[in-house]
């Protein structure tokens, strides 16, 4: 809470039209000040000139058509569990190509696999990874939603924001001094918990919620951690809370307009 307080001092309140005006942007600096007309100009050229391009002539992929649907389809999947079989099916290609072909992606920085956590104290748990976007503008692109309030509203809204937060968090620990495992919980039964951050042999435990006013209940998961020997954290809940708010003694509603 201290030094979320303490960066809130420099901040606005956080606003949803603002956090999806920068997920439906995206990072690429050419987008910034494009229209909407502009940006879908530029997002077809950087598919076609250095996604495609660079497949065929470092990767040596020569199915373009199916290589594209394959990215059009990883899109549609983020925050998802990644089903090779479904984005083969969708682009046409073997299950095993599908898998080489988001490998591919992973090494180029287009899409981000979060791995889940994997503890012999916590089982039975899933060994597949989640699928992301480096950038949610591309995503937004690909999947048609052509204004950030139509993105808002849809149905893909809840997944472009953990897809954001997800993201933003990765980049701060890629660019920190100090380094920190990112991951995610989920069993068999599908319970599961958004985000594990392992620092100094502590895991701190985050929710994602596009709520500014989520369930505060949802914490309630993180007592998975306190059935093993391994030593819980502060955490909490990510969401469009205005401002930082104290659930408890280890956990707070953070605003995403902080990370």
């Amino acid at each position: 809470m201290d030094s979320l307080s303490t960066r809130k001092k420099e901040l606005p309140d956080n606003d949803v039209l603002e956090v999806f005006n920068h997920i439906w942007k995206g990072g690429y600096p050419d987008i910034q000040d494009a229209t909407g007309e502009m940006a879908q100009t530029y997002y077809q050229s950087y598919i076609d000139n250095y996604l495609v391009a660079d497949a065929v002539n470092a990767e040596g992929i020569t199915d373009i058509d199916g290589f594209k649907r394959l990215i059009r389809a990883s899109a549609a999947l983020i925050g998802n569990l990644v089903n090779y079989r479904t984005l083969g099916e969708a682009a046409g290609v073997s299950e095993v190509t599908a898998k080489k072909w988001i490998g591919i992606l992973q090494d180029m920085d287009v899409v981000h696999l979060l791995e889940p956590y994997s503890n012999n104290e916590l089982q039975p748990l899933v060994k597949t990874p989640k699928l992301y976007f480096c950038d949610t503008g591309l995503c937004a692109y690909l999947t048609r939603w052509l204004t950030p309030e139509t993105l808002k509203e849809g149905a893909d809204g809840g997944h472009f924001y953990e897809n954001y937060v997800v993201m933003e968090l990765v980049k701060n620990y890629a660019y920190s001094k100090d380094g920190a495992l990112l991951s995610f919980y989920r069993d068999d039964k599908a319970n599961e918990i958004d985000i594990f951050v392992e620092e100094n042999g502590m895991i701190h435990p985050l929710e994602i919620k596009m709520s500014a006013n989520p369930e505060k209940k949802e914490i309630r998961k993180f007592n998975v951690i306190d059935k093993t020997t391994l030593k819980r954290g502060s955490g909490g809940i990510i969401c469009m809370f205005p401002t930082p708010f104290p659930i408890d003694a280890e956990n707070c509603l953070i605003p995403s307009n902080l990370i």
